[in-house]
């Protein structure tokens, strides 16, 4: 998931082939990398225009079209439609982007439930794949554009999940992948009297009971300060971590039966989180929204879990007073992720052809790299993974953290979970409850009752 607009990163310089792909040329070189990029895709000029709210001209006409991508927060996707564009003189994207998940879910649901007013090509994020993927008849089978010559450019569990279960339906195709590190603020760190180098800072946290104690040490010496931002990333992390080493599936199994109640994996990242809670060492934020994204200039919190995505938002609401302050560091508890997205064409789209070439192309190995370079989404693309610009990467936002190989060595030890078609809505509840705990209205003791009897509720 990613739910914010993002600056761009300053990368490690990278080969001339990934360069080639990952930058808009200059003007010298344009009509070179069109040339280069017209051989990458299926050549020739598209004659496309855009689905949905399509103002463009007559694809009969060879006049200026538009292909409408559909995407919340940011994906790094602002120079390759450039170049999608160079090889293409005709064609025209015109990307609609909310800042927030949540806000970008009702729209869709909406376009894809009427038929609609969806784009040509839209963003399916990993918590609401599973409810597309029961509407597989709403998509078009990228299979059926030269999806399945692709499969070896994507990590297998992250091509498994864009695919139908009964395997003829090739729904989306991956874009990243969010593994997960803990950024911290150097500054109170060291106003705190703690280390403030990531290497000791990691060995002050190996699992979630040792971060609550430092923590705890914070707060004594900075009590103007949280420790976290809120229970919500915290949450998010936890169940992952849990399930990932645990069944695989989280708040609903693989048979899509929820299993809130009964699985360890929930219950264990629900106390964790509690714990944090009940020491009121968060601000008690929901994470996304704009008092959250304002606390990234103040001294609000210290640290913050962070999938490599995080970055580009931190970077956006922190701005310049930030750089240099915030560093990363392993996260505790193990190898995780959180986030990731899917592109898919719905079926409503004018031009599906045109289209499922544009989700090709912003997927593909070079794009993935591309996107890492503009907005630290990681990819799930293997070949992408192995590039220097991504492996070899760091940001001098954050001290020169080599951010590369923090998360590349957390990608390696990634293992799938299982997210039922209801996964968002029994998030979002789990998480009301425990900010309510932080704001005293629901009693700690009480909480795990609460949450049980409101996901019930919900996931009817």
């Amino acid at each position: 998931m990613r739910t914010f607009r993002r600056k761009s990163t300053s990368p490690a310089t990278p080969s001339a082939p990934s360069r080639s792909l990952a930058f808009g040329p200059a003007r010298g070189t344009r009509r070179a990398v069109a040339v280069v990029l017209a051989g990458l895709l299926t050549g020739g000029a598209l004659t496309a225009c855009g689905g949905g709210d399509d103002k463009g001209g007559d694809a009969g006409g060879g006049g200026p079209v538009e292909l409408t991508v559909d995407i919340f927060g940011e994906f790094g996707y602002d120079e390759l439609y450039k170049q999608f564009e160079a090889s293409h003189p005709n064609v025209k994207i015109k990307q609609r982007k909310v800042s927030t998940l949540d806000d970008y879910k009702p729209r869709l649901q909406q376009w894809i439930a009427t038929n609609s007013g969806a784009g040509d090509v839209v963003a399916l994020e990993e918590g609401i794949l599973p409810l597309y993927m029961q509407q597989p008849g709403k998509f078009v089978n990228l299979y059926d554009h030269g999806g399945r010559e692709l499969q070896n450019g994507y990590l297998p569990w992250k091509w498994q999940m864009g695919v139908t279960p009964d395997g003829k339906q090739l729904v989306g195709l991956g874009t990243d992948i969010g593994p997960l590190a803990m950024c911290y603020r150097k500054d109170l760190f060291e106003k705190a009297g703690l280390p403030s180098k990531r290497d000791e800072v990691g060995k002050l946290w190996p699992t979630w009971d040792a971060f609550l104690d430092t923590g705890l040490k914070f707060r004594d010496k900075v009590p103007d300060t949280k420790w976290l931002d809120g229970p919500a990333a915290l949450l998010r992390t936890t169940v992952l971590q849990n399930a990932g080493s645990g069944p695989g599936y989280s708040y609903f199994d693989k048979s899509n039966n929820l299993v809130f109640e009964s699985n360890p994996a929930v219950r264990s990242a629900f106390d964790t989180v509690l714990k944090f809670e009940q020491n009121k060492l968060t601000s008690g934020m929901q994470i996304f929204t704009p008092p959250w994204q304002t606390a990234l200039k103040r001294d609000t919190f210290a640290t913050l879990p962070c999938p490599s995505w995080m970055l580009g938002g931190i970077k956006e609401f922190a701005g310049d007073s930030g750089k240099g302050k915030w560093d990363v560091a392993p996260i505790p508890g193990g190898a995780g992720y959180w986030g990731g997205s899917w592109l898919a064409v719905p079926k409503q789209s004018k031009h599906p052809k045109e289209a499922a070439e544009l989700a090709k192309f912003l997927t593909n190995a070079q794009g993935q790299v591309a996107a890492f370079k503009s907005k630290n989404t990681f990819p799930s693309s293997p070949q992408a993974q192995q590039d220097a610009a991504v492996s070899g990467s760091t940001d001098p936002y954050f001290g020169d953290a080599p951010t590369g190989k923090i998360f590349s060595q957390m990608a390696a030890q990634v293992k799938p979970v299982h997210l039922g078609p209801k996964n968002e809505d029994v998030r979002q509840v789990v998480e009301n409850v425990l900010i309510a705990v932080g704001q005293g209205k629901v009693k700690p003791e009480e909480a795990w009752a609460k949450a049980v009897e409101e996901v019930k509720k919900t996931a009817r």
